[in-house]
């Protein structure tokens, strides 16, 4: 009896074994899957992240497009006028690629939506002179939370878009910063009924300044001499006639001191069905680096001229006009400026210049002119405060739609650029010692400068142009345009840029030595037209 038991007891314990071993072989059922849920709380194309309460959208675009112009030399970003010597070896055609992915997440706290916005891509540039190859570039990276966006994306000073009219929107004076982006922190307060006021401070937004006694501290002159002492010509690369005028590169942030302020911009806008309108200011501060005698490293024991605030007022409006065809609309902006000429032009990154054979047209951008040599000894002091240059610009533009499909834009814009009298007399005098370029009496500096007559350094651009564009879908389309720009150039009072070769020198009252001049003529108007061809689609609609 014993042994039966024995034996039941061994068979059982055999098969749970060998059951358990079965079961140890079999699939563990898995859990239940997580699907991709939708959003729906900001729009198309958000997706909740699996296991969170973030919302993330994941796009971007792709752009092809080529320019030709009449006058270019390869700078699709602000036209044909940097500087541009119009000759043989000038490039009129460009072809251009950009590509974007955008991130965009999002999510709920106690104090409104946290936001983080990037985009990434590659932009491409080729006249014809090298391979196509992609250059990193992002124009967006910021942050938005309770009324607060920090970081990079545009300037809420901003309410014309240039960009939205013309494909080549840098050819025309715009100071709207959209397509570069901007560095911003700004707190936007809602005051309902779709009012809004905003402050924020934001990165400077520097043309030059130029201090007319010292070469090293500016990029407009090739020379000036502050002593009257026989001093050679620097082997520089002028605009005139490519060894030394009036220097077309003027670089943005040139003769600026370093970062004390961020320009402090605030704007009250309006947003309604009827469209929109804002009102805006900046305040800029200007800064300048030292008065300079013969050398820049003397400047420093020299003093400068004391800082100043320049600034900026302007107003803009968007009228929707679904009466006349749906997505219709009219916008426009109209600012001043005062030692902020890039509220009035921000794509500027360089002095204007066009030159074709021998005639060429000029116009100098800056924030202020300044110059004059500290007093030493028996001489008297000539420096001078920092004239702020005072600039005013307009654009308007108007979108029609002929079919739901084919839609086209009319934009055009005006802006003046205008100095002071002491200023005037420095920026002639400064160009290239006085009477050498028919500027100015040679040898007087900063506030002894005297221009002769005719010589102004006021100027004026302006151009219009028209987009056609076809939408073969809501995320794909084709556009072709047409611009044309127009510039009234600075004068001389001889009608004439010199300029001389390495190695010749000169006094306060006449040139000497080894070397040859030359001259070229002033002209006082150029222009310019602009064909482009553009073919873009979008990731997600």
């Amino acid at each position: 009896m014993k042994m039966v038991k024995s034996l039941l007891l061994g068979s059982a314990a055999g098969l749970v074994a060998v059951t358990a071993g079965q079961a140890a072989d079999l699939p563990v059922k898995a859990k239940p899957v997580e699907y991709v849920k939708v959003c729906s709380l900001y729009g198309a194309g958000f997706y909740y992240m699996p296991g969170t309460d973030m919302c993330i959208k994941v796009g971007g675009w792709m752009r092809v497009e080529a320019t030709d112009s009449s006058n270019q030399t390869g700078s699709l970003a602000w036209g044909p006028y940097n500087t541009n010597l119009q000759q043989r070896s000038t490039n009129n055609f460009q072809t251009r690629a950009r590509g974007y992915i955008t991130a965009d997440a999002r999510e709920q706290t106690a104090y409104g939506t946290a936001r983080a916005y990037i985009d990434v891509g590659l932009n491409t540039s080729d006249i014809g002179t090298a391979a196509s190859e992609g250059t990193f570039s992002s124009n967006r990276a910021f942050l938005q939370w309770a009324g607060m966006t920090a970081g990079v994306t545009q300037s809420f000073y901003d309410f014309y878009s240039a960009a939205a009219s013309l494909y080549r929107a840098g050819f025309l004076p715009s100071e709207d910063t959209g397509d570069g982006g901007w560095w911003i922190w700004g707190y936007t307060a809602q005051l309902g009924n779709g009012l809004t006021a905003t402050v924020s401070a934001e990165q400077r937004r520097m043309s030059q300044i130029i201090d007319e006694a010292n070469q090293a501290g500016s990029t407009v002159f090739a020379f000036h001499s502050t002593t009257g002492a026989t001093t050679a010509l620097p082997s520089q690369s002028g605009f005139g006639n490519g060894s030394g005028v009036i220097q077309g590169t003027g670089t943005s942030g040139t003769g600026y001191g370093g970062l004390q302020a961020p320009d402090i911009v605030a704007n009250l806008r309006l947003d309604q069905t009827w469209g929109s309108a804002q009102v805006m200011a900046a305040a800029h501060e200007v800064n300048a680096l030292y008065y300079n005698t013969s050398t820049a490293s003397t400047g420093v024991n020299n003093g400068h001229p004391s800082d100043q605030w320049g600034f900026a007022v302007g107003a803009g409006l968007r009228l929707n006009f679904p009466m006349i065809a749906q997505g219709d609309y009219f916008q426009s902006e109209v600012n001043y400026t005062r030692g902020a000429v890039k509220y009035v032009n921000n794509g500027e990154d360089t002095n204007y210049a066009l030159q074709s054979g021998n005639q060429e047209t000029y116009g100098v951008m800056s924030d202020c002119v300044f110059g004059g040599s500290p007093a030493s000894g028996t001489v008297a002091s000539t420096t001078t405060a920092c004239n702020l240059t005072t600039a005013w610009g307009v654009n308007a533009a108007y979108e029609h739609y002929w079919t739901p499909q084919f839609h086209e834009s009319f934009a055009g814009s005006y802006m003046a650029v205008s100095y002071n009298a002491q200023a005037n007399a420095m920026l002639c005098t400064g160009a290239l010692d006085g009477n050498l370029v028919g500027g100015g009496a040679p040898g007087l500096d900063g506030s002894l400068a005297v221009a002769a007559p005719g010589c102004n350094n006021n100027w004026s651009y302006w151009g219009a142009g028209s987009r056609f564009q076809y939408d073969v879908t809501k995320s794909f389309y084709l556009g072709v345009e047409l611009v044309y720009t127009h510039m009234d150039g600075a004068t001389t009072s001889d009608g004439l840029l010199h300029g001389y070769a390495a190695g010749f020198t000169t006094s306060a009252s006449s040139p000497t030595g080894t070397g040859s001049s030359s001259a070229t003529t002033v002209a006082r108007s150029a222009n310019n037209w602009a064909v482009t061809a553009r073919m873009h689609k979008d990731f997600l609609p």
